[in-house]
């Protein structure tokens, strides 16, 4: 197997965990849970803001907050909404001016990341349900 096959394996792994466990969790009777994730899917829908802006967003609070799987989810989200490598730069760039050094290693896992999706043909999660 070479880097590029294992870089794309963890990507699916990535997707196909995210999408197993969140059909597992909302198979739950729990309403609180589906409507938090009812209102994070409506929140990165188009609006007053484009999505590919609110994707954007979401990177950003993703590596202020420093977590992982959401910066790769929005850097897939991202991608998927035609992201160029510049935008991605400069997103990154306000992530690591408001969050400060500790986003430094965010960074790399998101370029990281960024660098696995286009490195091949993985697939980015589907559906709006980061949570």
């Amino acid at each position: 197997m070479s880097a590029g096959d294992d870089s794309q394996d963890r990507v699916k792994a990535f997707t196909e965990f995210r999408q197993r466990m969140n059909k597992r969790i909302l198979d739950e009777p729990n309403q609180v849970v589906r409507r938090f994730f009812a209102l994070d899917t409506q929140t990165y829908q188009a609006g007053a803001l484009d999505v590919k802006t609110k994707e954007l967003l979401g990177l950003v609070a993703s590596m202020v907050l420093r977590c992982d799987d959401c910066i790769s989810y929005h850097v897939a989200q991202c991608k998927e909404a035609g992201v160029t490598r510049e935008e991605f730069f400069e997103t990154f760039s306000v992530g690591l001016v408001v969050g400060g050094s500790i986003v430094i290693p965010h960074l790399r896992r998101a370029v990281d990341f960024l660098d696995q999706l286009e490195g091949g043909d993985a697939t980015a999660p589907a559906a709006h349900d980061h949570a």
